[in-house]
């Protein structure tokens, strides 16, 4: 769906971030606005930095519902591209906070948004800068919505919680596999590394399925949307970093046995042992059926030697 645009290349739309209860939704960009756009500033989307950009009005829209933005909320959207969910979070919170990692496209980024909503130009917060390296804002960001790159998806979230406690709730649009991880539990197929480290933050869950023709370029694969509520870690006296560590040696070697796969973890399989039953935690069982709170008892275990 291709949505209002402006009646000249270049003009403003003359739309705002707000409209009148009962008119129309404030015009998105479609598929021309965006193609044209691109054109304009001579971007080429790359693979390199995984760049989908969503020519879909309907689907912006879904997005943003989906994330359940408030009136009063700040956003941070990673991987603004060429503004399209830009502008949409724009109609639904007080403010964004967009972190983009290509500079010709964060510096077309602010005439965009004052070209289709001049009255939340001042609403809207550009940093130029790898998310995976951004550890501060000009703006307190309670909320995540963003279209991630498939290939930096988990990291780039994992990292976000970690860095801005401030991020209450959230929505990301990954490849629809990455989704299942992220949002699996144990006991499924597809819980791993991500379910159980996503877990350590957050609540994640399913939120839907979007297709391929809604981008471009169009991807190979369905897009996932996950929803995520924050929520305190597990009571431990264990750090993250020792809970992440005995996560990351249960999976290295998943079809192995708990006792035997953080042998080298716990430097000998008696001492895995140890741990796990001090952990209330069968050593004969796999990674894949405990929960990010026994990972935890398991990690405080082995720091008590001889508990």
């Amino acid at each position: 769906m291709t949505e209002p645009t402006p009646s000249a290349p270049g003009a403003a739309p003359g739309a705002t971030s707000e409209t009148a209860p009962g008119s129309a939704p404030a015009p998105l960009m479609g598929a021309s606005d965006i193609r044209r756009l691109a054109e304009e500033i001579g971007v080429r989307p790359t693979k390199t930095l995984g760049q989908n950009f969503v020519i879909d009005g309907n689907t912006i829209r879904r997005i943003v519902a989906a994330a359940d933005i408030h009136a009063g909320e700040t956003v941070l959207e990673v991987g603004p591209g060429l503004g399209s969910l830009t502008l949409g979070l724009l109609d639904a919170a007080r403010s964004v906070v967009a972190v983009e990692i290509d500079p010709v496209l964060a510096a077309r980024l602010p005439d965009t948004v004052s070209q289709w909503r001049p009255g939340a130009a001042g609403n809207f917060h550009l940093v130029l800068a790898d998310a995976m390296k951004v550890t501060d804002l000009p703006v307190e960001p309670t909320a995540l919505v963003a279209n991630l790159p498939y290939n930096v998806a988990v990291p780039v979230v994992l990292h976000l919680l970690q860095h801005f406690p401030s991020l209450r709730h959230g929505l990301v649009m990954v490849q629809d596999e990455v989704a299942d991880r992220l949002a699996a539990g144990p006991g499924s197929k597809t819980y791993g590394v991500p379910s159980v480290k996503a877990a350590w933050y957050s609540s994640m869950r399913k939120a839907g399925v979007i297709g391929m023709n809604v981008f471009w370029p169009a991807p190979k694969i369905h897009s996932g949307l996950v929803a995520f509520t924050r929520r305190e870690p597990p009571v431990t006296s264990a750090t993250r970093q020792q809970v992440f560590a005995v996560i990351d040696a249960a999976f290295a070697q998943r079809r192995k046995t708990l006792r035997a796969a953080l042998a080298g973890w716990a430097g000998s399989a008696a001492e895995a042992e140890r741990c796990l039953r001090a952990a209330g935690v069968d050593p004969t069982a796999r990674g894949e059926v405990i929960d990010i709170a026994a990972f935890a008892r398991i990690a405080e275990a082995h720091a008590r030697p001889g508990a």
